[in-house]
């Protein structure tokens, strides 16, 4: 991964852009790249000039979802059959199929939302949602509204940093299992907090 953001510093315009989108496209057909890393590496490029904040959330929101769209693609069309193959097996095993498909069934379509802030759980989710034949439209409403979130936190969120974004790396790598908890735990406290801020202010005010 860092040889990989090393080179795509010593691109610029269209070629660092292109690059990006051609690993972040990559994964979903099994190019083992850490999607969050990339994007935090990539975000620190704006820093440089390599690449400019809204076309870099632009190319990512697109390698994202296609290479999302790709995975649910490989579900809806081999399903677990795929899994019978060896490699694959090694990969994701049945029984976490089944349990993936079991969440898609209990939460539906929304649970892509979710899914996108979950390193790990992602591919082996739109797996089970295209075996289950989720409809694609569902994947671009959840899973683009959730990378319309995430990418400008990210990117702005870098740049606001500056020159510390190595540290966002290694805390995105130690508590990778946290971070949707915690982000969900914020958004409840916040809805929380402005409810009980209307109930003090009262009708008409």
């Amino acid at each position: 991964m860092d040889a990989l953001i090393a080179f795509l510093h010593s691109l610029q315009g269209w070629q660092a852009y292109a690059l990006l989108l051609g690993l972040l496209v990559g994964s979903g057909f099994g190019l083992p790249v850490n999607e969050d890393i990339l994007l935090l590496g990539a975000a620190a490029l704006t820093l440089r000039g390599v690449m400019e904040p809204v076309p870099l959330i632009a190319v990512a929101w697109l390698g994202l979802i296609t290479a999302d769209s790709l995975v649910l693609h490989w579900g809806h069309r081999f399903g677990g059959q795929l899994l019978r193959h060896r490699y694959m097996a090694r990969l994701m095993p049945e029984a976490r199929l089944a349990a993936m498909q079991a969440r898609m069934r209990r939460y539906g379509p929304g649970f892509m939302f979710v899914a996108r802030f979950m390193p790990g759980l992602r591919t082996p989710l739109f797996f089970a949602a295209g075996s289950l034949k989720m409809p694609y439209r569902h994947l671009f409403i959840f899973d683009g509204a959730a990378a319309l979130v995430e990418l400008p936190l990210l990117v702005y969120g870098v740049r606001y940093l500056g020159g510390r974004w190595q540290e966002i790396v290694l805390l995105v790598q130690r508590f990778q299992a946290f971070l949707v908890p915690g982000m969900l735990l914020l958004v409840l406290g916040l809805w929380l907090y402005s409810r009980r801020g209307l109930k003090r202010a009262g009708p008409g005010r």
